[in-house]
């Protein structure tokens, strides 16, 4: 079960929301704020799974409550395994669930989902550096609420990938030319594969187009994240788009 807290200034637009995602087996919403004071508190309660968070609201906006909210809570120091070790021990765990064995969160971090009515919004990009997993509109199609909730949950991607790279694109600084050799740490393959997850592509797009198994995309995802110590998908795109390894508008 995912569990939501969903904070919005506007009462018609929590309970709007609330109706669409209670309708849905997998998911529970299990608080409503009216700000972004009364969501960290909220949070601090009830640990959802889950934050649907407006940009703009009053005593304290949305951008300010991610940081508050992200900032109570520590992210786990354990290395995941890598693909040799999972190799010789099949039972390890991957840092990664699969969306389709489960909508688990990997840790005890709330994954943030902004709201916004702009696809192009100067506090959308601000929000994802703050540590937010992606945002959605509020015009998109209902279907697409309980999606996007569990695309969120599961780790699978960024939110509506043609919008998020708009944002990534017309926000992100950094070189105009690319940088193979950035990001150091990070291996060869590692890299390859950021290159692909910051153009939007699931585990299962990236496995067909290295002709690798799912399994192993989603072990080499978990070790980027361990190494640029990110939070999410959305965070290590951010790196890759700062750093150069992937330059905004070229093509993979």
């Amino acid at each position: 079960m995912i569990r939501i807290v969903i904070a919005d200034d506007q009462a018609m637009v929590r309970a709007g929301f609330a109706a669409l995602l209670d309708a849905h087996p997998d998911i529970e919403v299990v608080g409503q704020a009216q700000d972004g004071v009364d969501c960290v508190s909220l949070v601090a309660e009830l640990n959802p799974d889950i934050v649907l968070m407006d940009v703009r609201m009053p005593e304290l906006d949305g951008i300010e409550a991610t940081r508050e909210i992200l900032a109570a809570r520590s992210r786990p120091a354990t290395n995941p395994q890598t693909p040799e070790s999972q190799a010789t021990n099949p039972r390890a765990p991957t840092s990664i669930p699969s969306a389709t064995d489960s909508n688990a969160i990997v840790d005890d971090v709330p994954r943030i989902i902004m709201l916004t009515t702009f696809d192009i919004d100067d506090y959308v990009f601000d929000a994802i550096r703050a540590g937010a997993s992606g945002f959605l509109l509020k015009d998109a199609p209902p279907n697409e609420l309980a999606e996007a909730v569990r695309v969120v949950a599961s780790g699978e991607g960024l939110l509506a990938p043609s919008v998020t790279r708009r944002v990534i694109e017309h926000f992100a600084a950094g070189p105009q030319t690319s940088n193979s050799a950035a990001l150091p740490d990070l291996t060869d393959r590692e890299r390859e594969i950021l290159v692909l997850v910051a153009r939007g592509e699931t585990n299962t797009e990236i496995a067909a187009s290295l002709f690798i198994a799912v399994q192993t995309v989603k072990t080499h995802v978990s070790r980027i994240l361990y190494k640029l110590d990110a939070r999410d998908r959305a965070q290590a795109v951010i790196a890759a788009y700062e750093s150069g390894l992937v330059v905004p508008g070229a093509q993979v």
